[in-house]
């Protein structure tokens, strides 16, 4: 359990949203300072925001004229110590909001990044730091549609087993800041824009939902999603008129790529899972193991991808499966790790409470009962799994075992999407409070 500890945590300094931000604060000191600017704008938002705002201001913090951060509740860490003296009296608003689901706060601190972009002009530089949870935390819904409409189709989407490309195909064809909007409220600002990714080929489009990157979805797109969930008659019907004019041309489109208000504009990826898994890697590798990355695109339904890495690890670990396992181990002996990363979906389909790291945990201990020298954890790396206090959930070959003695059917909590409540009694749980990054999930297998 100890190993498989380092090896996450590892991975999750690997991608510090304050380490990384700051090997950054240089080049926007020089490209302010070389181009002439006026005024210095920093906007942050998503889960990773807080650190990446500290990295700023502590080197450019006389250099600001405002900032604005939007992060999710408790992901702040606020401590004015931290920034006293170190920005302009007034300079700073920090707003603390919903996620996964947008409220309020997030639609009061968009409304004051909007007006404030709304003045920005060619001397005007504007620093982006994003992170995951973005789609969320920056929420300005599209004329005609209110914040509970959007907050209904949100959740419809989050439960329906969209992905997340074609859950923020949605979400840019309802917002006004999403899908390249913001850079257009910024027009002809310069926006620099560093990106902590969460998601799968970490696309610009879809991180955050792209507010500074053109949009390669359409009305259409987003249409044909709804149809693909059986959502049309449920979505709110000031969504589907939004959506249904701009299928028809009624609506202008989201930027796409060659529009003139991208040519000043810099998206530059600092982190992803990508960096995590190889860090995670590493640590294995110093720690003794025989080490593989198994895949760092891991999506789809969670219960399924765990009985995939569960059947995959089988065959590695197979006595006498020499055909798979020398390629780590000469004699097949040794210990081994497997890690892999991703993001899976949930279609939520009973009443309890977890996430996908959670699902996938308990799918996965379920296929591998009653056997030995097999520990899993699966975890989200920005210390959350849905709408929970857990990032996920670490099982080996008697978790379900413990769980039948407990008078717990597994299969009963996973069909009741109760993974949470499972592990809560099994003691099996992992928590480790907001980590201040986040990239996706990981997923780590040790063999003995």
């Amino acid at each position: 359990m100890k190993n498989i500890n380092e090896i996450f945590y590892t991975a999750i300094k690997a991608v510090d949203p304050y380490i990384s931000m700051k090997s950054y604060t240089g080049k926007i000191a020089s490209i302010y300072k070389n181009g002439k600017f006026r005024e210095l704008i920093v906007i942050c938002f998503g889960k990773a925001s807080y650190s990446m705002f500290l990295a700023i201001i502590e080197d450019l913090g006389n250099l600001i004229n405002k900032c604005i951060v939007i992060t999710k509740y408790g992901h702040s860490g606020v401590r004015e110590k931290e920034i006293s003296g170190l920005m302009k009296p007034g300079t700073f608003i920090l707003y603390e909001a919903g996620h996964p689901v947008p409220d309020e706060n997030g639609l009061e601190g968009t409304e004051k990044i909007i007006e404030l972009l709304k003045n920005a002009d060619k001397s005007t530089l504007v620093v982006c730091a994003i992170s995951g949870g973005g789609s969320a935390l920056l929420v300005s819904p599209y004329n005609g549609i209110s914040l509970k409409e959007k907050q209904a189709i949100t959740e419809l989407l989050l439960k329906s087993g969209a992905e997340i490309y074609e859950l923020n195909a949605v979400r840019k064809h309802i917002s006004k800041v999403k899908g390249g909007r913001l850079a257009e409220i910024a027009y002809p600002a310069k926006i620099l824009s560093f990106i902590l990714s969460d998601v799968i080929g970490d696309r610009l489009d879809v991180i955050a939902s792209g507010p500074t990157s053109p949009d390669e979805t359409t009305f259409n797109d987003a249409m044909h999603i709804l149809k693909k969930y059986n959502l049309i008659n449920k979505v709110p019907g000031n969504v589907l008129k939004v959506l249904s004019e701009g299928a028809k041309g009624l609506i202008p489109e989201t930027p796409k790529e060659r529009n003139k208000i991208f040519s000043n504009v810099e998206n530059i990826i600092i982190g992803s899972n990508k960096i995590a898994i190889e860090a995670a890697k590493q640590k294995a590798e110093k720690l003794g193991y025989k080490t593989k990355i198994i895949t760092d695109e891991i999506k789809g339904e969670a219960r399924e991808a765990g009985k995939w890495l569960a059947l995959k690890i089988k065959e590695y670990a197979r006595p006498g499966k020499s055909m798979e396992i020398d390629k780590y181990s000469k004699t097949g002996r040794e210990s081994l790790c497997f890690i892999s990363g991703g993001e899976t979906t949930v279609t939520v389909k009973g009443n309890g409470k977890g996430g996908r790291n959670m699902e996938l945990a308990l799918a996965f201990a379920i296929e591998i009962e009653n056997l030995d020298g097999i520990t899993f954890l699966s975890a989200g790396t920005d210390g959350t799994d849905g709408p929970t206090d857990a990032a996920g959930a670490t099982v080996n070959g008697n978790t379900v075992k413990k769980a039948k003695i407990l008078g717990l059917n597994p299969v009963e909590y996973l069909n009741n999407n109760d993974s949470y409540n499972f592990f809560k009694k099994t003691g099996d749980l992992f928590i480790t409070g907001p980590t201040g990054t986040n990239v996706m999930d990981i997923q780590i297998i040790i063999v003995e």
